[in-house]
């Protein structure tokens, strides 16, 4: 029996498989708000059988979008629009999730297709950005952030708090927390980012303050019955990823102790200089010693798109969940497509039924 169609139980949800759609970003949202084409494509991704759809990377402030086309939930307006997707997500039978996140110095960025760089400085579209130091991130995001005051951090931890909160209200079931990718809270355990010399910075400790603030200040808020999750950079392939990884992984075991159900492992991206080394289900190793160092259940999204390589981490019990992107744009229904290669009797209970019953019929 295939290990990639087993359900997964956290808390009181139940996954109908192992595979997730994670969070990817359609930069299509205007001035926050989903529309049509966000219906249309997370109700696509979830008939095609995942167990887990988790909209977009969806800014907690205005400021926190990382382009103007990224959605947000800073406004009861704003969360409201989310409840058809919440709907259709869960009338396909997956479970819907939202990945909140503030993009720090990396935001009030143009969308990829039209440069991936800052908006430039005489830009209406555009806005100041701010992070633990004043410190650019490089290359096309040159802009220097403002350094975040004690109250700037107050408030972003109680914008993350009032997110979550619209996200439980609006119907949502998973919560992940974006903890890493460069933005905001990674930026903050980062040492190549954060040079404060209060609470916030220089030691481990600290660096990781904000980020275990946060964390603790949503668990208040969200259901405990309900998924707690954080997507965390454990290191950076920058020459120094022993310490970061230990490092890391002491947090990871800080998130546990704090509350947090599972980790979504991936790479810090806090710097443009790394040697990361692409190829299919790269991070397995990381991930799965993350699994086993921290006790905790994780799921990773690099290189896991193929039917054998996501049944293989899930049956050797490197990952609890694998987040399959890049290919379920390109065919939303992957988990029919995985269970006919692995030989899933009747694959087609993977789809709903005005598809099946023509697939099964002939």
């Amino acid at each position: 029996m295939s290990a990639l169609f087993q359900p997964f139980k956290l808390k009181d949800v139940t996954l109908r498989n192992r595979i997730a759609v994670p969070p990817m970003c359609q930069y299509s949202a205007i001035d926050g708000k989903v529309n049509d084409w966000h219906l249309s494509h997370y109700a696509s991704m979830a008939r095609g059988g995942a167990g887990l759809v988790i909209v977009e990377a969806t800014g907690v402030a205005p400021e926190g979008r990382i382009t103007p086309g990224c959605t947000g939930i800073w406004s009861d307006e704003l969360a409201q629009a989310f409840a058809p997707i919440v709907r259709e997500i869960k009338a396909a039978g997956a479970v819907p999730g939202i990945q909140i996140g503030h993009a720090g110095r990396k935001a009030s960025a143009n969308r990829p297709w039209e440069g991936d760089d800052h908006i430039a400085a005489d830009d209406a579209r555009g806005w100041d950005t701010i992070a633990p130091s004043a410190i650019a991130y490089g290359k096309d995001l040159g802009k220097v952030p403002r350094a975040m005051t004690l109250d700037d951090i107050a408030r972003v931890r109680q914008n993350f708090v009032d997110a979550a909160i619209r996200a439980r209200d609006v119907g949502f079931e998973w919560l992940e927390l974006h903890f890493s990718h460069g933005y905001l809270a990674q930026t903050f355990f980062s040492a190549h980012s954060n040079q404060r010399d209060d609470m916030y910075g220089g030691s481990v400790e600290n660096r990781s303050r904000f980020l275990l603030e946060t964390l603790r200040a949503v668990r208040e808020v969200w259901p405990e019955n309900l998924p707690l999750t954080v997507r965390f950079g454990v290191l950076e392939y920058d020459g120094r990823d022993e310490q970061t990884l230990a490092e890391s992984i002491g947090l990871v075991r800080e998130f546990k102790a704090s509350g947090m159900d599972m980790i979504s492992v991936t790479m810090g991206f806090t710097i443009p200089e790394t040697s990361i080394p692409w190829g299919p289900a790269f991070l397995a190793p990381v991930v799965e010693r993350v699994r086993r160092e921290a006790g905790v259940p994780v799921s990773s999204a690099w290189g896991f798109g193929t039917p054998e390589i996501a049944e293989r981490v899930i049956r050797e019990q490197q990952l609890d969940l694998v987040m399959v992107g890049r290919a379920h744009l390109a065919n939303p229904h992957w988990a029919y497509f995985a269970a006919k290669e692995l030989g899933v009797e009747r694959a087609s209970w993977t789809l709903p039924a005005p598809y099946a019953h023509w697939l099964e019929r002939y």
